[in-house]
């Protein structure tokens, strides 16, 4: 069974979060929440408290099918102020594992030098920061290029997820979950 590791910090776009969990989850990913630090009790941009599964030092040492960034502006610059978490994200791209972000996060993931010469998206007005570190900017609702997939936003969400559910487990289980789930 393929593993998600989704990190969140306070603020993050509660939207986003849900719905990306609960789509790989309904697609049958090991899908865990991961704070920053060691308060797993997380709120987010609008006052949603999510109770993370473990904390960063928990999963140092595992290595999963793919890294999830959320946006939510608050939530985007404690993870892009978070060294260790660029650290493992240039590692996961390193050794050729998928990491994604949505919203705001994408810019997370150039900051941390993963979106060089690929093709990215974002929140509309972010997509500065993704081309001065290398990026080619998409106007597209979810890209993937490679083992990077990006999105743009809270209504992107569910297209999100259930890309990374394709990628992750098959065109087919993700067919299923996007149909069950009234997406396509």
């Amino acid at each position: 069974m393929p593993t998600v590791h989704v990190y969140i910090a306070p603020g993050f776009e509660e939207v986003e979060l849900i719905t990306i969990v609960d789509v790989l989850r309904r697609a049958g990913i090991e899908t865990t929440l991961v704070a920053l630090d060691e308060q797993l009790a997380v709120r987010g941009a609008h006052d949603i408290v999510v109770q993370a599964d473990a904390g960063f030092a928990a999963v140092a040492e595992l290595q999963a099918d793919a890294i999830v960034l959320p946006g939510g502006g608050p939530g985007t610059q404690a993870l892009g102020d978070c060294l260790p978490l660029h650290e493992r994200l240039r590692a996961q791209a390193a050794a050729g594992r998928r990491v994604a972000a949505i919203c705001a996060a994408p810019t997370v993931l150039a900051k941390a030098g993963v979106l060089q010469g690929r093709e990215a998206t974002c929140f509309p007005g972010l997509e500065q920061v993704l081309a001065e570190h290398g990026a080619k900017v998409s106007n597209y609702q979810v890209v993937t290029d490679d083992i990077v997939t990006t999105s743009r936003g809270p209504a992107t969400a569910g297209l999100f997820g259930i890309e990374l559910a394709r990628l992750l487990v098959g065109h087919d289980k993700a067919l299923a979950v996007g149909r069950a789930m009234l997406f396509l």
